[in-house]
């Protein structure tokens, strides 16, 4: 089952880190257990100038 996610970047952002932080261990995990493009996720929340870092596991 795709998970439906915000098409709002702002609050695609939040949801992201949230998720990142309560229960992903880093970004490739997410994206497999959400079934969602990890391209198209990164490309969606670069419009806001956000990009994935695996150190703090979030997007800063």
């Amino acid at each position: 089952m795709e998970y439906q996610l915000p098409e709002d970047p702002v609050m695609l952002l939040s949801v992201i880190n949230m998720k990142l932080r309560d229960k992903y261990a880093n970004l490739e995990r997410l994206c497999e257990d959400m079934q969602v493009s990890q391209e198209e996720l990164c490309q969606k929340l670069e419009q806001i100038e956000y990009r994935y870092d695996a150190d703090t596991n979030q997007f800063i």
